[in-house]
């Protein structure tokens, strides 16, 4: 299959990466990584180890088998208009936030996927990806159900050796997945952790009320998730990349925007009384304030 991955950050080359041991990728990103890549390949260090050669440039190709987006929810918009007019047959959102596939269905003359992703990933250097933690991609249809391109894009990431499931409760998984990163990646980048610091203490307690808020919230919009199901979910993931630093942890470090209006601030402005969420946004913002990011 080709396919092309539009923003190669530490997740979107960690899976175009894998993805490239079994079919011809496209790497869209910026310089300096994408153009380490093009002269000496995308070495995949960590918990897997591999070195691949996929094509690496700062602007799409004309057309792709499979569009996987995996640029920060701000940016979404933007991806949209670059992938517009492209001959795309299909495109997958493995970005976190709500909102993302409905952006790119807008946009795009293609059926568009919602995935979730839990493998761990950290650009360490140019042309450097690490594998922080060996999770699972879980794709299908964004409006749920079955779906012939989604079992068509599973087969494709299965063949390049990445655990997936195609799942048809795709609505579901989403929230679910929002309790995991309103959990996850706001709490550590407020407390400057990594993921396995949420196993247990007052971090961990922290993630597990902001899962349950955002669980609440997901009944209310007719998603059936039960908190305890939403805080395994937490537990899951944090188990699995226990040494990972969240992408919003890294945002954090590295002086950049986070996704905190995707994520908590999303959350925190359903109608439920979401005190957990409102604060980690709160102060998420405030932070970003003080450094001119918004």
């Amino acid at each position: 299959m080709d396919i092309v991955v539009f923003g190669a950050g530490s997740l979107g080359s960690l899976v175009g990466g894998l993805l490239a041991r079994a079919h011809d990728v496209t790497l869209v990103g910026r310089d300096p990584h994408v153009r380490r890549v093009r002269e000496a390949g995308l070495r995949v260090t960590g918990d897997v180890e591999t070195t691949v050669h996929p094509d690496a440039r700062t602007e799409p190709p004309a057309g792709a088998d499979l569009a996987v987006v995996t640029v920060k929810a701000f940016d979404t918009d933007a991806a949209a208009d670059a992938l517009a007019g492209r001959d795309l047959d299909c495109c997958l959102s493995l970005q976190n936030g709500m909102g993302n596939e409905a952006t790119l269905a807008t946009a795009l003359d293609a059926p568009v996927l919602a995935g979730t992703c839990t493998y761990g990933a950290r650009l360490t250097d140019p042309g450097v990806v690490a594998c922080t933690g060996v999770g699972e991609v879980v794709l299908g249809d964004r409006t749920g159900g079955t779906s012939e391109p989604a079992e068509r894009v599973g087969a494709a990431f299965d063949e390049a050796g990445i655990e997936t499931t195609v799942a048809a409760d795709m609505p579901r998984r989403l929230w679910e997945k929002l309790a995991v990163n309103a959990g996850i990646n706001a709490t550590t980048a407020l407390a400057r952790v990594e993921n396995g610091a949420l196993r247990d203490g007052p971090a961990g307690e922290v993630a597990h009320d902001a899962a349950r808020e955002t669980a609440r919230v997901a009944r209310a919009e007719g998603a059936e998730l039960a908190a305890d199901e939403a805080v395994a979910a937490v537990d899951r993931v944090v188990e699995a990349t226990a040494a990972n630093r969240s992408s919003m942890l890294q945002d954090v470090e590295s002086g950049r925007r986070t996704e905190v209006d995707a994520i908590s601030g999303f959350v925190a402005a359903g109608e439920k009384a979401t005190p957990v969420n409102e604060t980690t946004a709160r102060l998420l913002r405030a932070w970003e304030h003080s450094r001119g990011l918004r």
